[in-house]
C-alpha cells in the first residue's frame, strides 16, 4: 500500500493526520437520562476513508498532490460482530453522489475504526443499480449473513426532462464473511416502493420474516401506513404476498410523516426490542429521530410496548450536515454480556456510537408511558409521575426537591 512515493513531505503529512484521526481515543459525554451513553467523537467520517482511496500517491502522475477521487460522507452503517470484531458496513458517498459499501473494523466498537483496503464489490442484477445504500446486516439462523439495502434506479416512466424521478426497491445479497457476496433477485414487493426492509433473524412458522415500509413514491410514503410485516418462503426469490402494518404512522407524533425499522430487533427474555426512525414535518423541514418499541417474544409482529416520544434526537453538531436535523440508525450490536452498541448517523454525514445494555433498553420499553395522543392525556401522565414522586419525597423525609433531609 505505502510505497516509496509516499515519502515526500506532503504525503507524510496526509498519512500522519489520518493515523492521528483513526487512533484517537473516544470519550464519554456525561448523560442525564440513563438510557444510553453518548461519545464525544464520531466513529466514522469521510476523513476516515484511507488516503489511498482518495489520492494518487505517485508524484509522476500527481505532481501537485491533489485529491483525485473525493469522499463526501460516510454514514448509515449496518453492524455485526464476527470473531470478536466490531464491523460496520458503511454507506460511503463520493463527490459524484454515488454511494457504495465499505467495511470498517474496530477492536472495541467505540474508536479505532479502520476501513478494509478495498470497498465491497457488490454484484449487479440484470437491471443495474444506479445507487445502493443503507444496508441492514442480519446473521440469520439459516447460516447466511444477509445484507438488505436500498437499490435506486431512475423511474423509467418519467419524462426525459425529469432527471430526478427515482424508484426504490429492496436489494438482497448474502455472504459468510463480508468478503464474497452473492447477489439475489430484488424483493418483489407487489408494486410498492421499499427503502427500509429488514430481515428478522429467525424463522417464523418456517418462513423468512421481513419488516417492510411500503410507500407510494420515492420520497413520500403516501398511503404506506408505517412499518410492515410480511412472511416470504425464500430469500432466493423473495416475494411479498401478504403484508400488514405493525407500527403505523400517527398524527402529531414523531412518526406522523413516515417511519421505518432501523436494524433487526434484538432478542431478550421479555420480548424483541426494536429501534426505528420516525419523521415529522417542521417549519425548517423534515426532522428524523430514533424511537423504540417492543414486540412479543413468540410473535414479533405483535407490539407489546410503545414508549412515547423519541429515544434519541440530533444534538449539537449532529444537527448539521448534508441533510440537517436527522438521526438514522440501521445497525446495532448486542454482546453476549448484554452490552449494546448503537450505531447512528447524523445529518447524512457521519457515524456515531452510543452504548447501553439490554436490561436498560428493556426497562425503557417496559416502563416509559405510552403516548396518550392528546395534550390533556400527556399532562395527566406527567401529573401521575409528579404525584408519586411527591409521596415518595414526603415518605423519605425530603424537605425539598434538592433531596436534603
Amino acid at each position: 500500500m505505502m510505497n516509496e512515493t509516499v515519502n515526500n513531505t506532503g504525503m507524510k503529512r496526509l498519512f500522519k493526520a489520518y493515523e492521528t484521526l483513526v487512533t484517537r481515543r473516544n470519550e464519554k459525554i456525561p448523560e442525564a437520562n440513563g438510557w444510553y451513553q453518548r461519545y464525544r467523537y464520531p466513529v466514522i467520517t469521510a476523513e476516515h476513508t484511507p488516503v489511498f482511496w482518495r489520492y494518487d500517491l505517485d508524484p509522476a502522475t500527481n505532481p501537485f498532490m491533489m485529491e483525485r477521487i473525493g469522499v463526501n460522507a460516510a454514514f448509515n452503517a449496518g453492524a455485526i460482530r464476527l470473531n470478536g470484531r466490531f464491523l460496520l458496513v458503511v454507506r460511503v458517498e463520493g463527490h459524484d453522489r454515488k454511494s457504495f459499501f465499505a467495511v470498517a473494523e474496530s477492536p472495541n466498537g467505540i474508536d479505532n475504526f479502520r476501513f478494509w483496503d478495498y470497498p465491497l464489490t457488490l454484484p449487479e442484477t440484470d437491471d443495474p443499480d444506479i445507487n445502493v445504500y443503507d444496508m441492514r446486516l442480519v446473521q440469520h439462523e439459516d447460516g447466511w449473513i444477509y445484507g438488505l439495502f436500498c437499490t435506486e434506479r431512475r423511474d423509467s416512466n418519467a419524462p426525459e426532462y425529469d432527471q430526478s424521478a427515482a424508484v426504490a426497491d429492496c436489494g438482497i445479497a448474502r455472504t459468510k464473511d463480508l468478503l464474497t457476496w452473492e447477489r439475489l433477485p430484488d424483493l418483489d414487493s407487489g408494486g410498492s416502493q421499499q427503502r427500509n426492509v429488514v430481515l428478522h433473524p429467525e424463522f417464523i412458522e418456517g418462513r423468512y420474516a421481513l419488516y417492510t415500509r411500503p410507500q407510494d413514491g420515492f420520497i413520500d410514503s403516501g398511503t404506506g401506513g408505517g412499518i410492515g410485516w410480511a412472511l416470504v418462503d425464500s430469500m432466493e426469490q423473495a416475494k411479498v404476498t401478504d403484508e400488514k402494518i405493525l407500527d403505523p404512522k400517527v398524527y402529531h407524533t414523531i412518526r406522523e410523516v413516515k417511519n421505518g425499522q432501523g436494524p433487526a430487533p434484538l432478542k431478550t427474555a421479555e420480548g424483541w426490542i426494536h429501534l426505528a426512525h420516525g419523521v415529522r414535518n417542521t417549519a425548517a423541514g423534515l426532522r428524523y429521530v430514533l424511537y423504540m418499541f417492543m414486540s412479543a417474544l413468540d410473535d414479533p409482529a405483535k407490539v407489546i410496548c410503545r414508549p412515547a416520544g423519541y429515544f434519541m434526537a440530533p444534538e449539537g453538531g449532529e444537527r448539521v450536515g448534508d441533510v440537517s436535523n436527522v438521526l438514522f440508525s440501521n445497525g446495532w450490536i448486542a454482546t453476549p454480556e448484554g452490552e449494546v452498541f448503537i450505531y447512528y448517523a447524523s445529518s447524512d454525514t457521519r457515524m456515531h456510537v452510543a452504548t447501553s445494555t439490554l436490561d436498560r433498553l428493556v426497562d425503557y420499553c417496559r416502563n416509559t408511558p405510552e403516548d396518550g395522543l392528546r395534550s390533556y392525556a400527556s399532562v395527566q401522565t406527567r401529573n401521575e409521575l409528579i404525584a408519586r414522586n411527591m409521596e415518595f419525597m414526603k415518605a423519605a423525609g425530603w424537605n425539598d426537591i434538592g433531596g436534603e433531609k
